[in-house]
Parts: structure tokens; C-alpha cells; sequence
């Protein structure tokens, strides 16, 4: 995996990127990698070019487990994948033993105040296919500066947040509740139709 690098480093390449991934990288169906979480999805997957928020019972509590086969699928295409201010230190041999190709994997530092502001500038910019952030706190209006920035930057933006944060409104394409007793995933929203009723077993945890 890339150390920590600097922010203005990494948009600094957006020309380079941007030209060669609007060949590589599809901008229609971004499946989960879990088929019966696709199945429950309206899109057939993640939204494409939109924010997806995962809310979670504790912070690592099972996201990455989530978002792995998806990223080992975009860093199999050569594209740039941004962890914004992950909790822990990501453990390169996990993140290899998912398929993630750590060539594409950065991670960018920012205090806690500047974190949604660095996951913005990164979507924005074009050079990437994913950019996961963990938010402290984000409001409507931070929230929705995410949404626009993955929609101008055609990337996948997942914002992880506590479960508190369902109780309030969002403009996020897709909420997944991960929840650890039991293991499940549970879709609050669902951009295009109607949210699963039942809960969805993470699938080698249940």
C-alpha cells in the first residue's frame, strides 16, 4: 500500500488520470461483489458516481469486509483507490489477502476537521475510482458537497459513519446499516426503489 502521501501530490496527477480512466473505468453497473446484497439493490450494485453511506455499529466492525471485493475489483482495473483518515492503520497483508492490488491504494492523512474536506478535493478530482472516508461528524450539507463531488469526479465516494446517524436525513444515494450481533447488513436506502425488509447475513459471519 502507498504511504501517506500529500494531497496536492496526488490531485497535482489528474490530467494522467483522468484521460486514461475515462477508457478503463465503467460508468454504469459497480457491483457489490456480494451477489445477494446486488439482488436487494436497485442498480444491481453501488450507485454509480454517487455516495454511499455504511453505518456502523463500531468503527471496523465489518466495512471493509464489505467494500473489499469491490476495491479488489477496481485495483484489478489499475484504479486509484483513497482511504481519507481511516481509524486504524490498514493492514497491508488483509487488504492483499482481499485481491486489492496495493499499487492503487493511498492513504491520505487529515485532522478530523479536514477530512471531508480532502475526501471532496479527491473526488473531485478525477483521479479516482473510490474514495473512503470516515466522517466524525457530517451534516446535511457536508454530505451533500460529497454526493456532487462524486458525480462530478464519476467515483464511488462511501462515507462510514455510526448507526446514530440513521435518525437523521440524508442525501446519500445508499445507507447500509452493518450491524455485528447479529452479523447482517441492513439497507435503509435505496436510490430507484424500495428498501429489502429483511436483513441481509454478511456472508461468512453469520
Amino acid at each position: 500500500m502507498g504511504a501517506v502521501v500529500d494531497l496536492d501530490r496526488l490531485l497535482d496527477q489528474r490530467r494522467v488520470w483522468r484521460g486514461r480512466q475515462a477508457q478503463a473505468r465503467p460508468l454504469g453497473l459497480q457491483p457489490t461483489g456480494h451477489a445477494t446484497l446486488d439482488q436487494c439493490l436497485p442498480e444491481g450494485g453501488w450507485p454509480a458516481a454517487a455516495l454511499s453511506e455504511l453505518l456502523l455499529a463500531s468503527p471496523g466492525c465489518g466495512e471493509l469486509q464489505l467494500l473489499w471485493p469491490t476495491l479488489a475489483r477496481l485495483s484489478a482495473e489499475a484504479s486509484r483507490i483513497v482511504l481519507v483518515a481511516p481509524p486504524f492503520i490498514p493492514y497491508a497483508p488483509a487488504w492483499q489477502a482481499a485481491g486489492v492490488d496495493l499499487r492503487w491504494l493511498v492513504q491520505v492523512d487529515a485532522a478530523p476537521a479536514d477530512a471531508l474536506w480532502a475526501a471532496e478535493q479527491c473526488l473531485r478530482s478525477g483521479s479516482c475510482a473510490a474514495v473512503l472516508c470516515w466522517p466524525e461528524r457530517a451534516d446535511d450539507r457536508a454530505l451533500r458537497r460529497l454526493q456532487v463531488a462524486a458525480e462530478t469526479g464519476q467515483a464511488l465516494a462511501f462515507a462510514c459513519r455510526p448507526q446514530q446517524a440513521a435518525h437523521n436525513p440524508s442525501p446519500a444515494a445508499l445507507r447500509i446499516a452493518v450491524d455485528t450481533r447479529p452479523a447482517q447488513w441492513r439497507v435503509l436506502k435505496s436510490r430507484g426503489g424500495m428498501p429489502p425488509a429483511l436483513p441481509i447475513a454478511c456472508p461468512g459471519r453469520g
